[in-house]
């Protein structure tokens, strides 16, 4: 299929793991009664971020993928005939714990997952306490409606990972996301922080001729000192945002693409015919020292 409708779900979290279960549910449902094919939840949306401590209880949130969620939402995908895009902590084994995201397709199928390879350790964003780097590589996923690629948050600022999702094929690539501005920030600094996070994503876009797709979280968390800042948005293959959500609401977006405009995009942009791969062997070292 060419033309999609690619379901958003932008929401808060709180506490109670069950309550941000429901909601999300919620939020594919309505997705789907609006038309929607394919829909992507925010990164580890059924909890609040633990990540901004370093907390050994919040390693009793994970769960094994596929696990007891997926099981449930294969039964939404099922009955609503959608593809969904979960955001999980994984529960790997004893002491191995990933950034997981499922995908399911719209028969109910499980198709498989993805772990996340960038790890960020950051002020209030102490992943690598919690997460052992991806080790299954990037991924694609052939859906009932496209061929899809997904990443998570942190790997939103790595072109590589975007260029190699693209070259194996994805027509759309997905980005589940929990990122926010700090309270104590002043205003410039959080629109120029905003500004940069879509710009790199939409960049990925036109890089690769592609869709992307981003979806956050919003509201506060951390005790008030944190204000996640939604703006979950869309973006054609020439980097025009189709729709961009509130920084402040929950919303649940349901976005027209077509796919076939890629082909359009790279005939006229032909920037992966004009890769000099034979030229690329440098990007593989950590930095490229002159002595």
């Amino acid at each position: 299929m060419a033309k999609i409708k690619v379901g958003l779900v932008q929401s808060s979290c709180s506490k109670d793991v069950d309550n941000n279960l429901k909601k999300a549910i919620e939020g594919i449902k309505k997705a789907a009664s609006q038309g929607a094919q394919i829909v992507c939840l925010q990164e580890l949306f059924t909890s609040l971020y633990f990540c901004d401590v370093e907390d050994y209880n919040n390693f009793k949130l994970a769960e094994p993928i596929p696990g007891p969620t997926t099981e449930l939402l294969s039964i939404i995908a099922k009955e609503n005939n959608i593809v969904i895009i979960a955001s999980l902590f994984e529960k790997r084994s004893l002491g191995i714990y990933h950034n997981t995201t499922a995908v399911i397709d719209a028969d109910g199928t499980y198709l498989g997952k993805y772990r996340k390879m960038h790890i960020p350790d950051d002020p209030a964003f102490y992943e690598k306490f919690y997460f052992t780097p991806g080790d299954l590589g990037y991924k694609t996923f052939q859906t009932q409606y496209a061929k899809i690629g997904v990443l998570i948050c942190w790997d939103q600022w790595f072109p590589e990972a975007a260029r190699i999702t693209s070259l194996m094929g994805a027509e759309i690539l997905f980005y589940p996301t929990a990122i926010g501005w700090a309270i104590s920030q002043d205003e410039v600094t959080n629109q120029e922080q905003y500004n940069a996070w879509q710009t790199i994503q939409r960049s990925h876009a036109i890089a690769n001729g592609v869709h992307t797709v981003s979806v956050n979280r919003v509201g506060f968390e951390q005790d008030g000192a944190m204000k996640f800042w939604g703006g979950s948005f869309v973006s054609n293959p020439l980097g025009s945002i189709l729709y961009q959500a509130s920084h402040t609401d929950e919303e649940i977006i349901v976005v027209d693409i077509d796919t076939q405009e890629s082909d359009n995009y790279r005939v006229h942009w032909p920037f992966l015919r004009d890769r000099r791969i034979d030229s690329y062997q440098p990007i593989t070292n950590r930095w490229i020292d002159n002595d």
